[in-house]
């Protein structure tokens, strides 16, 4: 079956009885090339674990299986299981787990099932659970080597953001600080059923393994100065336990305007604030 096709969609819904659901942020790839381009951004290939989130039908799945050692599904959607055994049924790499990812254990996951070296996360994932997705997935420090993910146009324009751009936010400095992520490609809502109100795009994430010395204090500081993005960095900074005599004495160590606002920040200067906040 060509599941991209929308001719086949419309026959599985028709035999299964399945309507979208809106509040799953149910939309489903119709491009063959686009379907393409995600697993090769990917670079699954026979040496690669899959984990996936949100299968749907399997149409972005059956695309993976075709390169991956195996492809293991989280689904949220109950009414999804019959369908993709129905769709996947030829495949014995795969398996479904029906689940919230929000509320799985990832680590247990990949220790118990899976065998191959590199694994790797591949997602199309529903904008309303974009952030906490990978929120979940950064902060739990898994054996993952890389994530491939679709999202909301606006969301990838906002991770991929640096001190340059006015979407510099403290998502942009969080996923730069636990990966090297890079901007794949543009995907039209046209390409999409039921289709959406925006456009999306596709970000390729290499998780990096180091970790800064003074993390805690780090990510205070990215928190205090987003929250209280208008005020400026002297003023912003000063709250979950930052005292503002010390950040004056480190402003003019490091020789930052502190009337400079948080967006105008590196990664780099968060770290390089903290450490030497730190080392007061």
């Amino acid at each position: 079956m060509d599941l991209y096709k929308l001719s086949t969609i419309k026959e599985i819904c028709n035999k299964f009885g399945f309507s979208f659901a809106k509040g799953f942020g149910q939309n489903f790839l119709t491009d063959k090339n686009i379907l393409e381009k995600i697993v090769e951004l990917s670079k699954v290939d026979k040496d690669v674990s899959v984990i996936e989130i949100g299968p749907g039908f399997g149409v972005l799945t059956k695309f993976l299986l075709e390169k991956a050692k195996k492809v293991i599904s989280i689904e949220i959607d109950q009414r999804l299981k019959n369908v993709l055994e129905y769709t996947l049924n030829d495949y014995k790499n795969f398996e479904l787990i029906i689940s919230d990812a929000l509320k799985l254990d990832f680590n247990k996951l990949i220790e118990e099932k899976i065998e191959t070296k590199r694994v790797v996360l591949v997602a199309n994932l529903p904008y309303y659970v974009t952030t906490p997705i990978i929120t979940k997935v950064l902060e739990s420090n898994l054996n993952l080597e890389s994530i491939t993910i679709m999202v909301q146009k606006e969301v990838a324009q906002r991770l991929i953001a640096d001190e340059n751009s006015k979407n510099n936010s403290s998502i942009s400095l969080f996923v730069k600080y636990y990966a090297d992520i890079t901007y794949g490609f543009d995907v039209s809502r046209n390409v999409f059923v039921p289709s959406p109100n925006v456009d999306s795009a596709v970000v390729y994430m290499k998780l990096k393994k180091e970790r800064f010395e003074y993390e805690k204090t780090m990510f205070n500081l990215i928190k205090n100065g987003f929250e209280n993005r208008r005020k400026t960095i002297l003023n912003s900074f000063c709250k979950r336990n930052i005292e503002k005599e010390k950040i004056i004495k480190v402003f003019e160590k490091l020789n930052i305007k502190p009337n400079l606002r948080a967006e105008k920040l590196s990664l780099k200067d968060f770290q390089n604030i903290a450490r030497e906040y730190e080392n007061l």
